[in-house]
């Protein structure tokens, strides 16, 4: 199954730059180790959310629980960092009433 509306998902900036790439962000700073070991960086969050939105883009998507805020999915898939090197994640991504898919997070598989 595809994310609904894939093609119209979107990523808020601070979800990246100052939650996944936060090295000082309480429960973020944990993945943002992993996140730059791939070679991604807060200076330039917008490389990681260009490769979140492809993989929820591209990604098998599972439907999940609904939520306050909609319906919630998940997407698996590997991301490649500028590195080269390369880690299986899930992005969460919950789509609400607009019909929009809006990214919550992703952590290691």
């Amino acid at each position: 199954m595809e994310l609904p509306n894939a093609d119209r998902a979107v990523i808020d900036a601070s979800k990246v730059r100052d939650y996944l790439l936060s090295e000082t962000h309480p429960v973020g700073r944990f993945k943002a180790a992993l996140f730059r070991s791939l070679g991604y960086e807060a200076v330039r969050w917008e490389v990681l959310s260009d490769d979140l939105l492809a993989l929820g883009r591209s990604g098998s998507a599972t439907a999940g629980q609904p939520s306050a805020y909609g319906l919630k999915y998940e997407v698996d898939g590997s991301l490649t960092g500028p590195s080269g090197r390369s880690a299986l994640f899930r992005s969460v991504w919950v789509v609400g009433a607009d019909g929009t898919p809006r990214f919550v997070t992703a952590f290691p598989r």
